[in-house]
Formats: structure tokens, C-alpha cells, sequence
């Protein structure tokens, strides 16, 4: 697969909650480094997403914010 992407990172499913319509998917990245996405309980049946799988963020973005505490 190719993806337009350039920002894909492997990392490990750490929890998936499911709502009503969407999911919750915990993926750790790193050590202790967790990246949320959300995506629909549809999606999560397609991929068949379980905890302990490897899995991979795929992040497109047009915006990126940056902010301190100052």
C-alpha cells in the first residue's frame, strides 16, 4: 500500500473503547508515548483492532498548533 501520508508511525494497540457510533483507539508509539485516534466502530470491525496488535498512525494534517504555558 502507498499512502500520500508522510507522517507513519508503528506503534502497539494499547486499548480500543468503543461508543455508540465511534471508537477510541490507544496506540503506544513509543515507550509511555500514546497517540488517540478516533475512528468509527465500522473501521475497528474492518481492521479487526485488538490490544496487543501492531498497528500503525497514519497522520495527515493541513494545521499544526503549537502552544506554551507562558
Amino acid at each position: 500500500m502507498k499512502l500520500s501520508a508522510r507522517n507513519v508511525i508503528r506503534g502497539r494497540v494499547v486499548e480500543v473503547t468503543k461508543g455508540h457510533t465511534t471508537a477510541h483507539v490507544r496506540l503506544e508509539v513509543a515507550d509511555g508515548t500514546i497517540v488517540t485516534a478516533s475512528i468509527t466502530n465500522e473501521a475497528v470491525d474492518e481492521l479487526a483492532l485488538q490490544v496487543g496488535q501492531q498497528a500503525y498512525a497514519v497522520i495527515k494534517a493541513s494545521d499544526v498548533m503549537i502552544a506554551t504555558d507562558t
